[in-house]
């Protein structure tokens, strides 16, 4: 997956280069608790020994998806070019929360279905195809399409790089994408489909049941294990595997990356499964509602910063960890040691 992105290791003992550091900050050891710990992160995530909590860009990939036809959401799929222009706009829930952080938001269209009802000059269009073929009866996408929206994402990461950005935060939007996420959660880390296969955005109980009863009909079609490529191939989604590629990107470009919820978390468990040496680049920003999130963190040894109940995507859990990892960075640059002030120490 993106072989040709070389994701350099930390470099030797960086981690205890950090920690050392901030034992000398003028407080009692440990006395930040995960504040200090994410400082160390932060720092071996940008491999720097002064981490810095920005600037920051959310990457809000859209896309849509044809098992949406069987009857998986709660939501007509138009919903989702409807939300990718109040995106563009600025009055969604990313761009707002982005605002209020400080943070850059850039929108990228990789196979939105509909078509939109007003101008929008700064959405990227990166479209492979107008959403995904309907994987309850056959693969989602080609390898050619899969590969397309892996560049797709690596190179919305890349302009954010060039633009200065330390922190980027992928996201998505598309309606039905829970359940091609618990379908590639379920193939690629052998997870329970059962509790992957959750509410989304508001199913009641008899609509999760029918979900489910879908998602189990589109495994008996691809059964097993799969790599996760061939994963992305068999289900979807192309804002997934965008994300997987923004990631990766991310991680080459020596960016912390900021992992939002349950979609996003799938697009990581991808990365990693194809990518594993990607892991120090990435700092999980929360613990989402969808009950399937839980199991994939932990699946991966994740312990997110925030749990706050969210369900929303768009990067909305990363954009509201920024001010966490502002003040985490702030510490280690800016914080008197026990030699700046004079203080001999316990």
């Amino acid at each position: 997956m993106l072989r040709e992105r070389v994701i350099e290791a930390p470099a030797d003992g960086l981690a205890d280069t950090l920690a050392a550091r901030l034992s000398r900050k003028t407080m009692p050891p440990g006395a930040l608790g995960k504040l200090g710990a994410l400082a160390i992160a932060l720092g071996v995530a940008q491999r720097r020994e002064v981490p810095a909590g920005g600037p920051a860009e959310a990457l809000v990939f859209a896309a849509d998806h044809g098992l949406v036809a069987a009857g998986i959401s709660a939501w007509p799929q138009d919903v989702t070019a409807l939300m990718v222009e109040r995106l563009v706009l600025g009055d969604a829930a990313a761009p707002v929360l982005a605002r209020a952080s400080d943070a850059r938001v850039t929108v990228v269209d990789v196979g939105v279905a509909g078509a939109y009802r007003v101008p929008l000059p700064d959405l990227v269009d990166a479209r492979q195809r107008a959403g995904t073929r309907n994987a309850a009866e056959e693969d989602a996408l080609t390898p050619a399409e899969v590969q397309g929206a892996l560049e797709a994402g690596a190179d919305a990461a890349d302009a954010a790089l060039a633009r200065g950005a330390l922190v980027l935060a992928p996201g998505e939007m598309g309606i039905g994408n829970t359940g091609t996420a618990a379908l590639l959660a379920h193939a690629v880390g052998g997870l329970d489909l059962a509790t992957l296969a959750g509410p989304g955005a508001g199913l009641d109980a008899a609509g999760v049941a029918r979900k489910r009863a879908v998602l189990e009909r589109v495994v008996a079609r691809r059964p097993g294990r799969l790599d996760a490529e061939a994963a992305l191939v068999a289900f979807g989604g192309l804002e997934i595997a965008a994300m997987a590629g923004a990631m990766i990107a991310g991680g080459s470009g020596r960016a912390a990356v900021l992992v939002d919820g349950f979609i996003a978390t799938t697009a990581a468990l991808l990365a990693l499964a194809a990518r594993p040496e990607l892991r120090p680049s990435l700092i999980f920003a929360h613990r989402s509602a969808e009950p399937g999130h839980r199991l994939m963190l932990n699946h991966l040894g994740a312990e997110p910063l925030l749990d706050l109940g969210l369900r929303l995507g768009e990067g909305t859990g990363g954009l509201l960890a920024l001010p966490l990892l502002k003040a985490a960075a702030a510490v280690m640059a800016e914080m008197a040691t026990f030699e700046s002030a004079g203080i001999a120490g316990p």
